[in-house]
């Protein structure tokens, strides 16, 4: 049974924390996502590996898994409701195409897809809405990760966006 202990003094503090800056949140560069588009880095240096009309795809270069993509409108939105209606369509197509590349190159035993709204809620950059892809094997937490505190990953990840590009679906299909 979980145990519960009320600390009603902690509400103020809990609530001061959303008024402070966080990250780059309000950087006038824009989020890491959009310094990344802006450096006049190739797809391959950036490790981008999928792009489309209103949105991107990008390994997380923190990775929990190999394979663990990220897929975000160019426009820097922070929620889902600040997408238009093309940017809403496209994303939620990339995610599934995603899943497909990531499922065709891997072959993992899942997939995990989700999304954190706000910094509450564990985004670390959350001022610019991403949804992330991981392909999850049973067993891929290990010792380390219990431990350690730790993840090994067996691939760098220029192999593994080569990978996942040359999984990409077809879109004339």
């Amino acid at each position: 049974m979980l145990d519960r202990l009320w600390n009603g003094w902690r509400s103020s503090y809990v609530s001061s924390l959303g008024t402070e800056p966080h990250d780059d949140h309000g950087s006038p560069e824009g989020s890491v996502f959009t310094r990344i588009l802006q450096s006049g880095l190739s797809d391959l240096e950036a490790n981008i590996v999928h792009r489309g009309r209103h949105c991107f795809v990008i390994l997380n270069a923190f990775p929990y898994g190999t394979g663990h993509l990220l897929v975000l409108p160019y426009r820097e939105v922070v929620r889902l409701e600040d997408l238009d209606g093309p940017e809403t369509s496209e994303l939620w197509g990339t995610v599934t195409d995603g899943v497909r590349a990531v499922t065709s190159a891997y072959s993992p035993d899942g997939v995990n897809v989700g999304v954190n709204l706000g910094r509450a809620a564990g985004g670390s950059v959350s001022d610019h809405l991403h949804v992330h892809v991981v392909p999850r094997w049973i067993g891929d937490s290990n010792f380390m990760t219990a431990i350690a505190n730790a993840r090994t990953l067996p691939e760098p990840l220029v192999d593994t966006a080569a990978k996942v590009r040359a999984s990409w679906p077809d879109s004339s299909s």
